[in-house]
């Protein structure tokens, strides 16, 4: 429990650490900004599982309560950035018929679709709050910066830190078991 515990805090701290630098860089002010920190959403998901989905979601509510830009919209936003590493999670967990390893361009190229594709679901599940509760934002511009930090910064960065995780220091992303494996196992 204590090794949980020191993790959780480890995440905590990384996240923070990547999210406070960055705050002040936005692009639209109150609503969204120039965020790095989305690189861990995945990486939280692959090797932390729904617990790293459940931290990297309270983690941008928080920086949204501390910065003072907590608003209606940041209940899609808590909701978003926890159902975008979830479905990268469970994607890879129940539907992909590969493991997610980065050893092959791909195997890359394969992450780096289904980051696209998570990247605008999260969008589609944010912009509509802030069309409803704020109609002077413009929504095209918010839409288009949260697929692009969403997608970009997880492949770029992202994907570099999870090949340095898995294959340099030796983290193993979570697996649930799945029929098919227990299956190839006899």
């Amino acid at each position: 429990m204590k090794h949980k515990i020191r993790t959780y805090i480890m995440l905590i701290i990384a996240y923070l650490v990547l999210a406070v630098p960055f705050k002040t860089m936005q692009v639209i002010p109150g609503f969204t900004d120039i965020r790095p920190v989305m690189m861990l959403g995945p990486v939280y998901a692959l090797f932390y599982g729904l617990p790293g989905c459940i931290i990297f979601a309270l983690m941008n509510l928080f920086m949204d309560a501390v910065s003072g830009e907590l608003a209606w919209s940041s209940i899609a936003g808590l909701i978003s950035n926890f159902a975008g590493p979830f479905l990268l999670f469970y994607y890879w967990n129940k539907i992909s018929k590969t493991r997610p390893h980065l050893r092959s361009f791909g195997n890359i190229l394969h992450y780096s679709a289904t980051l696209i594709i998570v990247a605008v679901l999260e969008a589609l599940i944010i912009t509509p709050s802030v069309a409803f509760f704020y109609p002077d934002v413009d929504i095209k511009l918010f839409f288009i910066t949260v697929v692009l930090n969403t997608a970009l910064f997880p492949m770029f960065v992202g994907i570099p830190l999870t090949i340095l995780l898995q294959e340099e220091l030796g983290f193993k992303p979570i697996v649930l078991d799945r029929a098919e494996d227990k299956e190839s196992d006899d």
